[in-house]
């Protein structure tokens, strides 16, 4: 039995490229890095800020290792991983949007059907109803059946909040793992590369732009949408994640130029991602879209900026490199 052991996670380990372990040693260093800085300052400084810290670094390892693993088993773990974010994220959005009665049998087609449909469409590669199942067949189906249910209070209103959140929260989170069927000349086997890529550029944006606002921001971009964001932490913080994908060339099908100009891309897009969901939260009066993830809030707070990314950045890699 231990050999048999032994043997599969032999199997899982060469099918995941070489690279992919250098990229996450990488990030484990950065983890134990900040994870002996927040201790140091924990015993030096302690407060609430500091502790605010320590649960977000703590947040990263769990999170970073969820996603070590998904990747290593493949790609129906993968598509698994999603799936549940997606429905997470979907929950939260559902949470702090009122909703009535005669959305329960839409809400239920949400979750229970539109969600494992999307994401087996993209386990089959079919490409064609997966771009489309949602934004047309879907916004057809679903204030057809919340007509059925007879309430007309409010009903441009309530679908329209419903037909949304599914379009970000399923539609467009999907694009990530969709990143997984490209067929791109010469880069077989390296799509997981390409959705570590993605995914490390996101969220590498969000954290800079935090700092160097916090360090250097003066300008506010939008204070009544999102006080934290600035013009020098978008800009700062942007150039650095931009920097970071350029010096991530080697993991992509991009020449060093192209892997810059795409991670500004992507940075630019998931920057309009969460401050168009932090309008959302101060339209609903709400700090986070919720608390399942301690010192980072919600799902859809962690991954509010891939909403926007993850579709521009698959059409462009589909449409120029695939």
């Amino acid at each position: 039995m231990i050999e048999s052991l032994g043997e599969f996670w032999a199997a899982l380990l060469d099918r995941t490229p070489e690279a992919f372990w250098q990229v996450m040693g990488g990030v484990l260093v950065l983890l134990l890095l900040a994870s002996s800085i927040a201790a140091v300052l924990k015993w030096r400084k302690p407060g609430a800020t500091v502790d605010n810290l320590v649960a977000r670094i703590n947040a990263w390892w769990v999170m970073v290792a969820v996603l070590c693993a998904c990747f290593v088993l493949g790609r129906v773990a993968t598509l698994v991983l999603f799936g549940l974010a997606s429905f997470m994220a979907l929950r939260e959005f559902v949470t702090l949007t009122p909703t009535r009665r005669g959305d329960h049998l839409v809400l239920c087609l949400c979750f229970y059907l539109a969600i494992p449909l999307q994401y087996f469409l993209i386990g089959i590669d079919w490409y064609g109803l997966f771009v489309m199942c949602i934004p047309v067949y879907g916004f057809l189906l679903l204030p057809a059946v919340s007509a059925l249910a007879g309430d007309t209070e409010d009903f441009l209103a309530r679908n329209t909040k419903i037909q949304w959140g599914l379009m970000l929260t399923v539609y467009c989170i999907s694009y990530a793992p969709a990143l997984l069927l490209l067929d791109i000349p010469g880069y077989e086997n390296g799509n997981l590369l390409l959705l570590l890529y993605l995914l490390l550029v996101v969220q590498l944006s969000d954290v800079l732009q935090y700092v160097f606002g916090k360090l250097f921001g003066k300008h506010k971009l939008a204070p009544s949408v999102s006080p934290s964001k600035t013009v020098e932490g978008l800009v700062g913080g942007g150039l650095a994640a931009a920097g970071v994908g350029a010096a991530l060339w080697w993991i992509t099908p991009f020449t060093p130029l192209q892997s810059g100009l795409m991670a500004l891309l992507i940075v630019i897009c998931g920057f309009l991602g969460g401050l168009a969901l932090s309008a959302v939260k101060r339209s609903l009066h709400a700090k986070d879209w919720g608390q399942m993830i301690e010192g980072h809030g919600g799902m859809l707070d962690r991954l509010d900026s891939v909403t926007f990314a993850a579709p521009i950045f698959f059409h462009v890699v589909r449409y120029v490199f695939a």
